[in-house]
């Protein structure tokens, strides 16, 4: 049997060229396979990557609107020459005021940030809310009720709306909501993406649902399977406190 050798040379160096060497490549199948096991992968861990990232966001962007707030009641509070409290403003008198310790671009007056409309709910009669946000559950929309004394929105966007009744009628009742990634970006939902604090008569600001607070009753107002109107208002201290709170939200 012969054997063949093929012997050539190129610029006086030498190239040995063997038949069957072992050289082999992918088939198409092969490379098709592949590519769709890749493509079932990301299927599956692209979702929860996208999930974990917007919790870590939030998360981010309520600390920082916390921070925001209280910084801003604090020099409010210096150029007073006493603190801000809870009882200080009559009916609707906060928001402006307050407003201007902000980098505040947009000021709405009452609810002209997000309109309002009027709701016919069984059992409970006509409703002003809103209908581009929703409570904790989804289950319906946010009534305007502690939303509806002063709005303004910031150069990021980011929206503050005011509670301030009568505080003879009311005391007590001074709450800060911020929407802390704005109107224009969803969920637009109560303890999604908008919290609400109290500022209590000492002048401390409390994450809503904390011990002292008026909404504590996490049952009522920061579950999953509560229809009530203000669902979701009593979600801000969780919010804060709890490292798994963004990656359980309602869907």
């Amino acid at each position: 049997m012969l054997k063949h050798r093929y012997n050539a040379n190129f610029g006086g160096g030498a190239c040995n060229l063997m038949p069957n060497q072992g050289f082999s490549g992918f088939t198409l199948a092969e490379v098709l396979l592949t590519l769709g096991i890749i493509g079932v992968v990301a299927a599956l861990t692209i979702p929860a990557v996208i999930q974990n990232y917007q919790a870590i966001v939030l998360h981010a962007q309520l600390k920082k609107s916390y921070s925001t707030l209280q910084q801003a009641l604090e020099r409010m509070s210096v150029d007073r020459g006493e603190r801000v409290k809870a009882g200080d403003f009559p009916v609707w008198s906060f928001a402006r005021p307050y407003s201007e310790y902000f980098n505040t671009v947009l000021y709405c007056g009452n609810t002209g940030c997000v309109g309002q409309e009027s709701e016919d709910i069984e059992g409970e009669g006509m409703q002003y809310v809103i209908a581009n946000y929703k409570t904790y559950s989804k289950s319906r929309n946010v009534a305007t009720d502690t939303l509806d004394d002063g709005q303004f929105m910031v150069y990021d966007g980011t929206l503050y709306m005011i509670e301030n009744p009568n505080p003879q009628n009311l005391p007590g009742h001074l709450f800060v909501t911020v929407d802390v990634n704005g109107y224009k970006r969803l969920p637009n939902a109560w303890g999604h993406d908008m919290f609400t604090f109290q500022i209590m008569s000492d002048g401390k600001v409390l994450p809503m649902g904390a011990e002292s607070t008026l909404y504590t009753n996490l049952d009522t107002y920061c579950s999953p399977d509560s229809n009530h109107r203000e669902n979701g208002i009593g979600c801000t201290e969780k919010a804060l406190t709890d490292k798994n709170y963004f990656k359980n939200l309602p869907r």
